[in-house]
């Protein structure tokens, strides 16, 4: 049983009162385990108003306003914490914005480096506390990694001191007949993928990349 993944999706539907289908894409698992997951718990009347609201058009602007102000909460959050000038929050932030994937509700780096990783897990920790059973770790392999698919995937588990529950399915990429004895052995530990699902912490990122950058994007709250 994916313990990790069974306690996140509890904990997101009695706190936010998401949806079946919202928790199985965002925990990568099927609508009907998150079913038996989470059966059990009761939404509030304004939770299961606001799942009903969610397919009727005339609700839909009004909770489309409340996560835009959400976002934005978090967002200046973000960028007041950046006027502390942390030398980790600094730097993780720079990190996510050189090479984070840019999801409004999920933090997501992928890289090759081992330090690179290990340091956004680090910041990860260090300013938002996230426990280990919410990141989620995936790696992107080639063919020629197959045969140690298993050890990379404990080198990545041990580098981050995460269990091995945080883990999600491996990619496995195929080379063409043109890039094969090209690509081979350029990875030794192919790519990881470190994933956090929480719009506050991703917004909170945004906003502060902006104030230590000076500048505004007003369609990254959007």
């Amino acid at each position: 049983m994916k313990t990790a993944e069974r306690e996140q999706a509890r904990r997101l539907r009695r706190e936010q009162g998401l949806s079946i289908k919202e928790l199985a894409r965002m925990l990568d698992v099927s609508q009907s385990t998150v079913s038996l997951w989470v059966r059990d718990i009761e939404l509030t009347a304004a939770q299961r108003d606001e799942l009903n609201g969610r397919g009727n058009r005339a609700a839909t602007p009004v909770l489309a306003a409340r996560a835009l102000a959400t976002r934005r909460e978090a967002q200046d959050e973000g960028r007041t914490i950046a006027g502390r000038g942390d030398p980790i929050h600094v730097a993780g932030r720079m990190l996510y914005r050189a090479e984070g994937s840019k999801h409004r509700n999920a933090v997501i780096l992928v890289n090759s480096d081992p330090a690179m990783i290990a340091f956004f897990a680090r910041f990860l920790r260090a300013c938002f506390n996230v426990p280990d059973e919410e990141m989620r770790l995936r790696c992107n392999l080639f063919a020629d990694h197959l045969e140690r698919q298993r050890a990379i995937e404990h080198f990545w588990l041990d580098l981050l001191g995460l269990p091995r529950s945080c883990l999600c399915k491996a990619a496995v990429n195929v080379y063409s007949k043109y890039s094969k004895k090209k690509r081979q052995n350029k990875l030794p530990y192919g790519t990881c993928s470190l994933a956090v699902n929480d719009t506050r912490i991703v917004q909170h990122i945004y906003g502060a990349i902006q104030e230590y950058g000076g500048f505004d994007r007003e369609e990254w709250v959007m």
